[in-house]
């Protein structure tokens, strides 16, 4: 994400000005949009023209429009956002108050006005526009006939490619059907990778797997390469990382990431963290459950004892239509900050911000034992809902 331009009054009133350059920047631009905020950006408009003899036609033309954000859709496979909102400002091609909507385009400007900027929006404006947050993770989470090729970004988790090939049963002196369909299946797998990994980028590929499925799926596609002499993966083969997972569903790759070979390798990444502060927070509930408190009400009693080390909070919960909740959800991280804690706002399309939400999206370790407060109930889930 590029920033061309940032306004703000003293009341953090204003306007910022950007430039999506990845798919992941509409992610980013996403959690920035809310209902209520006024968006300039270029589109296309269908308009009917009249000609002299009377005849009507109908053309599209480009035109920069600014709308009051009514609605916000987001494809995250496709990373594409559209907007939908009222014009606000005198167009010659749309009237004032009529409805259009926006679909945001990577490599193309628009400008973004809030009457409040928070602190949670003007810090994902930071990181987005920060290059060192980029894709550098990539991983293979398979078993016997089922893979998933994905990305891992800082801010979530793309599945790329998903692959199934039935694979029959060994049987008593002839396997041969079963050889030819788990090489097919590596195939499709080693495909998936050349296809939708960018070598250039991706620092780390994790193969996971549980038994022994990947050390002969690597076996396999080095083998294939040293015969196809396919300079790709050859040149690349340090980057791939063999770690443990109990499946080749998505879910599983919250294990392959906990493990201590893969946290040191990505130690500089924000993706790890949020993983070894989710393994701490349940650790810590495990074995200390006086420091370890989820739930918005229970946190928040936690926060008026200064007794918080490390949030843990959805950025899905920012994204509330009613302003006050958001405003509530704001405060917590200001005031945890203000007391020397640490913040981390999990992406809701990361594995790990999958995992707590069902968490009710927020979660405390705490410095020192609260017990007085883990003894009443958590009322905080039903609240929520």
């Amino acid at each position: 994400m590029k920033l061309v331009r940032k306004d703000l009054e003293k009341d953090n009133a204003g306007q910022v000005t950007l430039i999506p350059e990845e798919p992941e920047d509409m992610w980013h631009t996403y959690n920035l949009l809310q209902v209520g905020d006024s968006l300039r950006a270029s589109t296309i408009r269908k308009v009917q023209t009249e000609s002299a003899t009377g005849s009507v036609g109908s053309n599209r033309v480009r035109t920069t429009l600014t709308l009051c954000v009514e609605a916000i859709d987001f494809d995250s496979q496709a990373c594409q956002l559209r907007v939908k909102g009222t014009n606000i400002q005198e167009n010659e091609y749309v009237k004032m108050g009529a409805y259009h909507t926006i679909e945001l385009e990577p490599n193309r400007q628009f400008t973004l006005a809030k009457k409040q900027w928070d602190s949670v929006v003007l810090e994902r404006i930071e990181q987005a526009c920060d290059p060192a947050w980029s894709a550098d993770v990539a991983a293979v989470v398979m078993q016997e006939g089922l893979a998933h090729v994905c990305l891992v970004t800082p801010s979530m988790t793309l599945t790329r490619a998903k692959v199934e090939v039935n694979i029959p049963r060994k049987r008593r002196g002839n396997c041969s059907q079963h050889d030819r369909a788990l090489e097919r299946f590596y195939d499709q797998v080693v495909q998936a990778i050349q296809r939708h990994i960018n070598f250039e980028v991706v620092k780390c590929v994790l193969v996971a797997s549980p038994g022994f499925v990947r050390e002969q799926f690597c076996d396999y596609m080095f083998q294939q390469a040293v015969k196809t002499d396919n300079k790709l993966l050859l040149e690349n083969r340090s980057k791939f990382l063999q770690v443990h997972s109990s499946s080749g569903h998505k879910y599983a790759l919250k294990e392959a990431l906990c493990d201590p070979a893969v946290t040191s390798r990505l130690s500089d990444t924000k993706a790890a963290g949020e993983v070894k502060a989710l393994d701490d927070f349940y650790k810590m509930l495990q074995h200390e459950p006086d420091r370890a408190f989820y739930g918005l009400k229970q946190v928040e009693k936690a926060n008026e004892a200064m007794a918080i080390d490390t949030l843990l909070i959805s950025d899905e919960l920012f994204r509330h239509q009613d302003v006050a909740t958001r405003a509530r959800y704001v405060k917590l991280v200001d005031s945890v900050r203000e007391n020397m804690g640490t913040v981390r706002i999990f992406s809701s399309l990361h594995v790990s911000g999958e995992q707590l939400g069902k968490l009710t999206g927020v979660a405390a370790i705490l410095r020192f034992p609260v017990a007085e407060l883990s003894d009443q109930e958590d009322e905080s889930s039903s609240e929520e809902d």
